[in-house]
């Protein structure tokens, strides 16, 4: 009578179990599935339409608002962190569940002729009351662990933006510097045939000719240096959105006012101590900060017992009893002034760390105001400076080269020093770049563009 209730409630129990199913993996295959996979255009534009629904795509020419949803798609550290917050996320909720109880059965047997029956049955189950300070740092630990999943999800996604972004400009700028090399190899091509010409005439020494053929080596192989630096950054481009190199190979890629940046883009900024109270990185050190205050809760909590309850149920050879106990986990005998101790040497650490990060934020900010500043005004000089003046040397060149006055060798030379001059302005337009590119990183936002009209929540972490 006494066992039969309960062998019926064990499969019961049982049954309500979650079964193991094992998930082996397979690297060599994924590595070989993520060598040949292809871009997932559908997937991009879906999530372009998720996170800007108001923004044109084009499969072929991405904008860098494609370029983020391809991120979202296909990088590999964002899938992961999202991840992390997933299982951060099931840890809290595993956490705000009561410690189970312990079960605890006994039987014997007293061959006695003087009683009725010679066993004994019982049981009991221990109940720890999860109660007080213990429970709440409990708690709160997986709630903080979420909170340091979501900002390290969002420094993974920023930091996946910037390498794609310094990619791209690299590339587009590498582009354009081909684009002129070629314009300036073209020249010197026809200055070298010119002063060729002018040596068989005798006109010209040999050392002449051949600083000529000198400076048309050097336009060729800065052209070649600008090709293999376009393929480099496609590259890198690719493995920053996480797909191999051929996958963007019929893909262009759309940047508008690429070559004018905004004059001031720290018009802007507002106040710089709110920006950078908002980076991820600092409120993920932040976030540590609280799991520690929160570590040092638990281990003063811990200064007190903890209780647990203890009802039974004993079948004494035919004598019903029904015992409760009290059960009390003592603290460590030094009351657990050495865990706390070190609780609080953690916490210490904690804010000091965090401090680092703060200063770290405010000097990288400091820093990227500065050169963005002094980047433009370098740009301002080439534009206004050197690109008119080799400008009108060319405009002169052409008038004195109809006229007669100079021959092809001369007007070649000096027409060669608008691309050169052009070069320059790309070497000044991608320090202007990789400015703005710094100072959104110190600021950890975008500062224009098509990442300015997100939707609100658009790139917090999904299940």
């Amino acid at each position: 009578m006494i066992r039969r209730p309960f062998f019926l409630l064990l499969p019961a129990l049982v049954g309500g179990c979650v079964p193991y199913r094992p998930k082996p993996m397979d690297v060599a295959a994924m590595a070989a599935a993520r060598a040949r996979r292809p871009t997932d255009a559908e997937a991009v534009r879906a999530e372009q339409a998720r996170i800007a629904p108001d923004a044109p795509y084009d499969a072929a020419r991405w904008s860098r608002l494609s370029v983020l949803a391809a991120l979202l798609v296909h990088n590999p550290d964002i899938a992961a962190a999202r991840t992390t917050w997933i299982s951060a996320r099931a840890q809290a909720r595993a956490a705000r569940q009561a410690p189970g109880a312990a079960l605890t059965l006994s039987t014997e047997y007293a061959r006695d002729p003087s009683t009725s029956s010679p066993w004994l049955l019982g049981g009991a189950i221990d109940v720890p009351l999860d109660l007080g300070g213990q429970r709440a740092a409990r708690i709160g630990s997986g709630e903080i662990a979420v909170t340091i999943a979501r900002h390290d999800y969002a420094d993974t996604l920023w930091a996946a933006r910037m390498q794609a972004r310094r990619a791209l400009i690299d590339m587009l700028v590498a582009v354009r510097e081909a684009a002129t090399g070629e314009r300036l190899l073209a020249l010197r091509d026809q200055q070298q045939a010119a002063m060729e010409k002018r040596l068989r005439a005798g006109a010209v020494a040999r050392a002449d000719l051949e600083r000529v053929r000198a400076d048309a080596a050097g336009a060729a192989a800065s052209v070649e240096d600008a090709h293999g630096r376009a393929a480099a950054a496609r590259q890198a481009l690719a493995a920053a959105i996480g797909l191999p190199a051929g996958a963007l190979a019929p893909i262009a890629f759309d940047w508008p006012g690429f070559d004018s940046p905004s004059p001031d883009p720290t018009a802007s900024l507002g106040d710089p101590t709110g920006a950078t109270v908002a980076r991820a990185d600092v409120l993920k050190a932040l976030a540590a900060y609280d799991q520690a205050e929160n570590d040092l809760r638990g281990e003063v909590a811990r200064q007190y017992p903890a209780i647990s309850i203890s009802p039974g149920y004993s079948w004494e050879r035919g004598l019903t009893k029904l015992p409760f106990s009290v059960g009390l986990a003592l603290p460590p005998l030094d009351m657990n002034r050495h865990a706390i101790a070190a609780a609080e040497a953690r916490r210490s650490e904690a804010a000091r760390k965090l401090e680092v990060v703060v200063a770290a934020a405010n000097a990288g900010l400091e820093s990227a105001i500065s050169e963005a500043r002094l980047a433009r005004a370098a740009l301002a000089r080439v534009r206004q400076a050197d690109l008119p003046i080799a400008r009108r040397l060319a405009t002169d060149a052409d008038a004195q080269f109809r006229r007669g006055a100079i021959d092809r060798a001369d007007w070649a030379a000096a027409q060669g020093g608008v691309p050169q001059a052009e070069l320059t302005e790309l070497t000044a337009l991608a320090r202007v770049q990789a400015a703005d590119a710094a100072l959104e990183d110190a600021l950890r936002r975008p500062l224009e563009g098509p990442e300015m009209h997100l939707t609100p929540g658009a790139l917090e972490p999904t299940p």
